[in-house]
């Protein structure tokens, strides 16, 4: 089955990615059970997706790592980085963060001399924004609403997954016109983003004996501390 125009298959390594940054920090239950008034659903949407990450889309990124040659995955990965820095500037113009959006123009650019697949930009000390429009939601103050966990996507919100259709709109994959050669683009994004989750993967098998609210905590933490560029607010039920 293709894939329909403008819509790209979701990345499982949202999941990881949500618990590697999160440490040790933990919420209080209460506030965790305000942010997830529906567990009972994504409990279940998680024990769907869990299986089949770890038995099917973990093991192909797995491959993709031990078996595809570096610079195959680095071009990938850059490819997709560019993308990633577009949106990024995008964001950091509309909430006025002139110097990431200058950052990120500033890779795009570099990396043209390298024909988008070697990332000049990352070499010459160039930082990534990191900026997407969940953030600028955020930042512009609309709250987070409900946690959500979808499978094969992850962990995200209201707020966030909005921003996330709103990049998969928008994004440029959806402009080519070949349906196998979109496919098979969409599959290389979200292949390099499990891939590079594995070590976070790894990371809460080890540390989670309720994986499910580790990575809830994690995510949740994670966008707070994203959206306040590593400053966020302390709340009253904080621990």
């Amino acid at each position: 089955m293709s894939v329909p125009r403008r819509v790209r298959t979701g990345s499982a390594a949202a999941l990881a990615l949500a618990a590697a940054l999160s440490g040790c920090a933990t919420m209080q239950e209460g506030a965790s059970s305000r942010a997830d008034p529906f567990e009972p659903v994504n409990r279940a949407m998680y024990a769907i997706h869990e299986p089949i990450d770890t038995n099917l889309v973990r093991p192909l990124a797995q491959a993709w790592v031990d078996y595809v040659p570096r610079p195959v995955q680095s071009a990938v990965r850059t490819f997709f980085g560019n993308i990633d820095d577009g949106f990024s500037a995008l964001n950091g113009l509309l909430q006025g963060k002139w110097d990431k959006a200058g950052d990120d123009l500033g890779r795009i650019t570099v990396n043209v001399w390298g024909l988008g697949l070697i990332d000049i930009a990352s070499e010459a000390g160039i930082p990534k924004g990191e900026e997407d429009f969940g953030q600028t939601f955020g930042f512009w103050g609309i709250p987070q609403g409900p946690y959500l966990f979808v499978p094969l996507i992850g962990p995200t919100t209201v707020r966030d997954g909005t921003g996330l259709g709103l990049r998969f709109y928008l994004g440029p994959l959806g402009y080519v016109d070949e349906i196998p050669l979109r496919n098979v683009l969409y599959g290389l994004g979200a292949l390099d983003r499990r891939a590079e989750a594995l070590d976070a993967s790894a990371m809460v098998d080890r540390a989670a004996i309720d994986k499910y609210t580790f990575i809830r905590r994690s995510y949740l933490q994670r966008r707070e501390y994203m959206v306040h560029d590593g400053n966020p607010p302390r709340k009253d039920d904080d621990e």
